[in-house]
């Protein structure tokens, strides 16, 4: 007895030195760390889907470390947002319209939350916490494919969204889904698949010319002051 005593005792030594020499990962920690993917990428390019409400938008994104950010719609065809860092340009094929808005990065739309700067952004106004759990976790009820979920509650009323779900792929850092409630309780999401990262984007992609029929509104969104 004495013998089997000891030799618990050591186990159970043993693992509480294994799970000391652990680190501990908490949520704030994941999503450091997942920014921190991101800075260390130059571009990248992913399928995105933008849910809102009975609407449904897919395209084609593509991402130039620090700022720029454009998405190639297929639904509805033609339509083109671009933000080059400092305004944002957005084309309406079925008006012919082309509206343009100065922006700053926290302006810059639920998209660009997917970079450096968005991640940045919202681990300053946002607390992270795991959803359910640090482990991996179906994307949806019975899918085969297993995200971490972190969930992002605002820590001030000033902001967009009262509350975020990001879905990680936890092999590659690198966000997969983006849901919102927005202040008016309205869910949006944005689905990345099919992302590829350093391919090599040129900055000349971001710089739009628009139809020469389509008409200029400028600040569209707000004023500059606001």
């Amino acid at each position: 007895m004495i013998k089997r005593g000891i030799t618990l005792f050591f186990l159970f030594i043993s693992g509480i030195f294994f799970l000391y020499g652990q680190e501990i990962i908490t949520a704030e920690k994941y999503l450091e760390m997942v920014s921190d993917n991101y800075a260390s990428l130059r571009d990248y390019e992913a399928t995105i889907e933008i849910r809102s409400g009975n609407t449904t938008m897919t395209g084609n994104v593509s991402h130039l470390s620090p700022r720029l950010l454009r998405i190639d719609f297929t639904r509805p065809a033609e339509q083109v947002i671009v933000f080059n860092g400092e305004a944002l340009t957005l084309y309406l094929p079925e008006f012919r319209a082309v509206l343009h808005q100065p922006l700053n990065q926290s302006r810059a739309g639920g998209a660009g939350m997917a970079s450096s700067q968005g991640l940045s952004m919202l681990r300053r106004n946002y607390v992270p916490s795991f959803l359910n759990s640090p482990n991996p976790e179906p994307l949806d009820s019975g899918s085969s494919e297993r995200v971490v979920k972190l969930r992002l509650t605002r820590r001030s009323v000033s902001e967009g969204f009262r509350e975020i779900i990001l879905s990680i792929n936890p092999n590659t850092r690198m966000i997969r889904r983006i849901e919102g409630r927005t202040i008016a309780d309205a869910e949006v999401r944005f689905d990345f698949t099919n992302i590829r990262t350093n391919v090599g984007i040129p900055q000349a992609r971001f710089v739009y010319d628009s139809p020469p029929s389509a008409n200029m509104y400028n600040n569209f969104l707000f004023r500059d002051s606001d």
